[in-house]
């Protein structure tokens, strides 16, 4: 079981995968920043300086100036403003990733490159012969395409 386990772990595709799980987890801590650090204060312009970690629902009744005050006072909030900037973080994450794998799609030909074909199967003993051939040198048969 153990050998069955070390195989698991060392296949190509594992290994790829935990790589991708940290870089992933390095590019999210990037992209909140630059959502939180540059974009949201832009956003903040347009929207009056609208802060939107500061929109929330008290379930209590109450009313609170911010945030941190209903959580300080105890108060169940639904926080729909950190919703709003995780979706914007998410979008802005989608839309860089999409620009990375357009990116990386465009270093690869949709298509490899065809080759040539220089080769024919000899239609009496189905070996590989060049284009060329008239005789098989396999089989010494006269093809029936050099005749005509």
């Amino acid at each position: 079981m153990l050998k069955e386990f070390k195989k698991f772990v060392m296949r190509g595709n594992m290994i790829d995968l935990a790589v991708g799980v940290i870089i992933g987890g390095a590019f999210n801590g990037l992209v909140t920043s630059l959502v939180n650090d540059i974009f949201m204060p832009v956003i903040s312009l347009f929207t009056g300086k609208i802060d939107f970690t500061n929109w929330f629902i008290s379930l209590d009744g109450n009313s609170y100036e911010t945030l941190a005050a209903a959580q300080e006072a105890g108060a169940a909030t639904i926080n729909y403003g950190s919703f709003i900037s995780g979706l914007i973080n998410f979008l802005i994450m989608a839309f860089v990733v999409f620009l990375v794998v357009k990116g990386i799609n465009k270093l690869h030909p949709d298509h490899p490159e065809e080759t040539p074909v220089t080769t024919k199967t000899c239609p009496y003993c189905q070996t590989e012969i060049p284009l060329e051939a008239t005789r098989c040198p396999h089989c010494t048969s006269v093809l029936e395409e050099s005749v005509k």
